[in-house]
């Protein structure tokens, strides 16, 4: 893997990994089932750590690093978590749990990149840090130089793996219990799905705590023998450099990053002289991006869906015949089917309903969440399937095709609206770079439609709201269309870099 201009080999890796098991089980007192949090950027030392909790036979509880302490407190009282591993920039957040977690690896970036490398670094990596001294705080160089030999491995595929946590659409957020069995599917099918193997070069962008980026690269990479191109925080203006000093291969994007790197004045189409690949999910690509990168770079996005419940995919597109703002088809050993989510019944072709899966990947439960567990689940002709809240149909192809969120649809004078196709439509018009389509109180209709706008640097002179609302009018049925458009710098996103509708939706209700 490289970092910032630094190499580590996968017999470094390898090495590095035990030390760290080692360390865990005879230091920290880790022992098999145990929970172990892991707060760290992508870097080295997340794929370190990953794999090292797994080798103690302990179990990773992935945590998003721009949490606050009470977000960790809750995570770690809720997992029963005694030990994490964490970047030296979490150290003020952590530090306040001391006693309620007994032990505490501080990783600190810098020390993995070289001292004359020539790639911009993010605060992360830059800042300087000491290492508490009190007892139950060890500095990773520490650890590893111990020396530490972990035991015999005994974990079994159907052993706890990793608990993620997911906020899903209310109240805290809940563990997706994962074995070893569920990870591994998803890692080996996306490594086989697009044919990746040793002589690709993958990205490591997508954050490592969420499952898009655990599973799709850093875990696909590892099974493929893979060279992992790892940033730390997102950067679009390294996108050039890295791809053309790496080659890569292989681009794990969400939409909005690859919308992001073409729009920015230092990308050079030369940047993309070894891609063969860009794939993502978790928002539907807009037509005219696709467009652009198919007749530019003659290179399809294939698009993917799946959940941390999951473990990332349970749909992606065929390589060889991709449609466009298409989940897929359901992958390998994986049921999918569309049903009536209030009758339960199952629905024909093209009628639109909640998507249902059962396959390995699936989550065995939800962790210390007994009514998770009884409202998330269907038996149908005696199988298991996860309800996924997703709204969707098949087509008589057998792909899948997103509708919306469960809840996110927008009652109009009776008439649904589905944001996502909305926004779909509105990235037709050539001005808008980025929308996020959300309901409105109206006294008369109930709710109307609004849209949040960012606009293209040439085009902001030349556009106001009323210039997209005519032009809204005239492209979709008149419910459909915003009936108010608000111009921003910007857009919210989440942790996985997706745009955070909820977020917005919430604050228009509650102002």
């Amino acid at each position: 893997m490289t970092f910032y201009g630094a190499t580590l080999s996968y017999g470094a890796l390898l090495a590095q990994v035990n030390a760290m098991a080692g360390y865990l089980q005879n230091v920290c007192g880790v022992a098999k089932g145990d929970r172990v949090l892991v707060a760290l950027q992508n870097s080295p030392q997340y794929v370190i750590a990953y794999y090292a909790v797994m080798r103690a036979d302990a179990v990773v509880v992935p945590v998003n690093p721009m949490n606050k302490t009470a977000e960790v407190r809750y995570i770690a009282g809720d997992s029963g978590a005694r030990a994490a591993i964490i970047g030296s920039e979490m150290i003020d957040v952590f530090a306040p749990l001391l006693g309620e977690i007994d032990n505490f690896i501080v990783g600190h970036y810098r020390d993995y990149v070289p001292a004359d490398t020539a790639y911009a670094l993010p605060a992360c990596v830059t800042q300087e840090a000491q290492c508490p001294t009190a007892p139950g705080w060890h500095f990773w160089s520490v650890a590893l130089a111990a020396g530490a030999h972990p035991g015999a491995m005994t974990a079994t595929p159907d052993d706890l793996c990793i608990l993620p946590y997911t906020s899903g659409t209310t109240g805290k957020p809940k563990a997706c219990v994962h074995i070893h069995r569920s990870v591994l599917f998803t890692a080996v099918v996306q490594a086989r799905w697009y044919g990746m193997g040793p002589d690709d070069v993958m990205t490591g962008f997508q954050p490592f705590f969420h499952v898009a980026g655990m599973q799709g690269s850093m875990n696909a990479a590892i099974i493929a023998g893979a060279t992992l191109v790892i940033m730390a925080r997102w950067n679009r203006d390294l996108i050039p450099d890295l791809f053309e000093a790496y080659g890569v291969t292989f681009w794990n994007a969400a939409p909005t990053m690859i919308v992001d790197v073409l729009a920015s004045p230092h990308f050079r189409d030369a940047s993309f002289a070894r891609l063969k690949v860009i794939t993502g999910g978790g928002a539907a690509m807009p037509v005219a991006v696709a467009e652009r990168l198919k007749t530019r770079f003659d290179l399809e996005f294939v698009e993917g869906y799946g959940m941390t419940e999951t473990m990332s995919p349970t749909h992606i597109n065929p390589m060889s015949a991709p449609k466009r703002q298409c989940l897929g088809i359901a992958i390998h050993e994986t049921d999918a089917r569309v049903i009536d989510p209030e009758t339960l019944a199952e629905l024909d072709r093209d009628e639109t309903g909640e998507i249902v899966v059962n396959g390995p990947q699936v989550l065995q439960n939800y962790w210390n969440s007994t009514d998770a567990n009884a409202s998330s689940f269907v038996e149908l002709e005696g199988k298991r399937f996860l309800r996924t809240g997703d709204l969707g149909y098949r087509d008589r192809d057998g792909y899948f095709f997103a509708v919306d969120r469960l809840k996110r649809m927008i009652n109009v004078s009776g008439f649904k609206v589905w944001p996502a196709e909305v926004e779909t439509m509105m990235y037709g018009h050539p001005a808008i770079r980025e929308c996020c389509i959300i309901s409105t109180p109206d006294s008369y209709r109930g709710e109307a439609v609004k849209a949040l706008v960012v606009l293209h640097d040439v085009a902001k002179a030349a556009t106001s709201p009323d210039d997209i609302v005519a032009w809204a009018r005239d492209t979709m049925a008149n419910y459909k269309a915003p009936r108010s458009v608000v111009l921003v710098d910007s857009l919210p996103r989440s942790a996985s870099n997706k745009i955070s509708w909820r977020l917005l939706q919430d604050a228009e209700w509650n102002a």
